[in-house]
């Protein structure tokens, strides 16, 4: 089945204006130019949340606290696959897709309705699972890895404990689903060090690859008109 590339990069646009070969055709892929400087943010329908707030999702680990009640503090609770755990007095609350303030609010209504007067509930993220990225390919330690709070590429291959001695710094993928639709950009770490562009951020569910040729030939028709000194090349995926 012949895939179509839609192509999100500034700088082909910058190279189908000058006097070079025209996007198009390309074997069974086509080439449509956009323009945009970064992968799209994905959504709350994307992955169930800068400092965005952090969204609690199935087989998290949560610390809940009630105070001045020694029988309903440092009580540990993990998430159900269905995005539900239990308390007690109150029993079984939704918590997926809230944050841990949002689940604070639910817990403290619960209890005020019949067994505690104006309680004082927190709630604290113990260990999470449902917010991770994958980093893969030419980095020392490949794994899953947490996301709290506002998380980079270069930080996500540092938490990686970094590139090989020998990786493909201009070889860098992050593989993102956005409204259902599969996207690529292709990155040169050494471009983003010598700030030549941002250091753009990754999300829960993002799969980062360090110089992996599989992943890079996804691009292999683009790369001549559009170097990635200035700005990374952005796809998506259309089969």
């Amino acid at each position: 089945m012949s895939r179509k590339f839609v192509v999100l990069g500034s700088a082909l646009i910058l190279a189908a204006c000058g006097g070079g070969p025209r996007l198009g055709e390309s074997g069974d892929r086509s080439v449509t130019i956009v323009g945009a400087k970064s992968l799209p943010t994905p959504d709350r329908r994307d992955f169930i949340g800068n400092d965005r707030p952090y969204l609690i999702g199935p087989f998290d680990k949560l610390t809940i606290d009630v105070f001045g009640i020694n029988d309903l503090s440092a009580k540990q609770a993990q998430v159900d696959a269905s995005g539900r755990l239990s308390f007690p007095l109150i029993g079984v609350i939704e918590v997926a897709g809230h944050t841990p303030g949002e689940v604070e609010r639910i817990i403290k209504q619960r209890l005020s309705e019949r067994f505690v007067r104006d309680p004082q509930v927190t709630v604290n993220l113990v260990e999470t699972v449902s917010r991770v990225i994958t980093v893969d390919g030419q980095v020392k330690e490949p794994g899953l890895y947490p996301v709290i709070g506002r998380m980079t590429l270069m930080r996500a291959i540092a938490t990686a404990k970094g590139a090989d001695e020998f990786a493909k710094l201009d070889d860098v993928v992050i593989f993102r689903t956005v409204n259902g639709q599969k996207m690529a950009a292709l990155y040169n770490l050494k471009a983003i060090r010598q700030g030549n562009y941002e250091d753009p951020e990754v999300f829960a569910n993002d799969v980062v690859v360090v110089g992996e040729s599989r992943a890079r030939r996804l691009f292999k028709d683009l790369l001549q008109a559009a170097p990635l000194l200035t700005t990374p090349l952005i796809i998506a995926l259309q089969r």
